[in-house]
């Protein structure tokens, strides 16, 4: 009889984000548009959590509990708000989902993993530093790579709004990641990865 793994199955979803309003609906702020349709889609309200250093809401799918998190404490600090939520509810990492953006991935695309590095995503840097952890699963979106390369391009990019001609296609790929997430909810984050990892929306 071969090992069966326990299924992974998110209890935290965490949108990764910066939360000034001029970096509102940004390619970076991706994660906290996930967890916002989340929260309006699922009925239930982020309030401000001092505490946890973000917005906050618990929500019941499948008959369980389910928190959502958007960090207020930037970008770069992330792991801060992340940790105080894990060490107040006692969830194991590998049950916590970590939505945000990817550059590497063209808008229309998402990737979900169980584990792996930073890439250069000072979020994942700082999420990892603070659990001591790189195994807890990821959902990245792609917001596609800045037509001129070069750094100073790549955060104009990064930090810029998406083009009207692109909303219809963040759309459809928000509508995509939630139903990877549902998936993940149901039978685990690798039963979504078979199904949903090599998915694209097109416009």
């Amino acid at each position: 009889m071969g090992q069966t793994t326990s299924l992974i199955i998110p209890q935290l979803i965490v949108g990764l984000g910066n939360p000034e309003p001029k970096y509102d609906r940004t390619r970076h702020n991706i994660g906290f548009e996930f967890v916002d349709r989340l929260a309006s889609d699922w009925g239930v309200s982020l309030q401000e959590n001092k505490k946890f250093r973000g917005y906050w809401a618990e929500a019941r799918r499948n008959g369980k509990k389910l928190g959502l998190l958007k960090p207020t404490t930037y970008m770069n600090r992330s792991g801060q708000s992340l940790r105080a939520v894990i060490d107040w509810y006692k969830i194991p990492p590998e049950s916590v989902l970590v939505v945000y953006d990817d550059m590497d991935l063209p808008l229309g695309r998402l990737r979900l993993r169980l584990t792996g590095s930073a890439g250069g995503h000072n979020g994942i840097k700082s999420i990892i530093s603070h659990l001591g952890t790189k195994d807890f699963p990821r959902l990245r979106i792609g917001i596609g790579k800045a037509r001129v390369q070069g750094d100073r391009q790549t955060i104009s990019h990064v930090l810029g709004k998406f083009a009207p001609n692109e909303q219809p296609v963040l759309k459809k790929v928000l509508t995509l990641s939630e139903d990877a997430l549902s998936m993940s909810l149901k039978e685990g984050v690798e039963k979504a990865m078979s199904l949903y990892n090599g998915r694209s929306v097109e416009s």
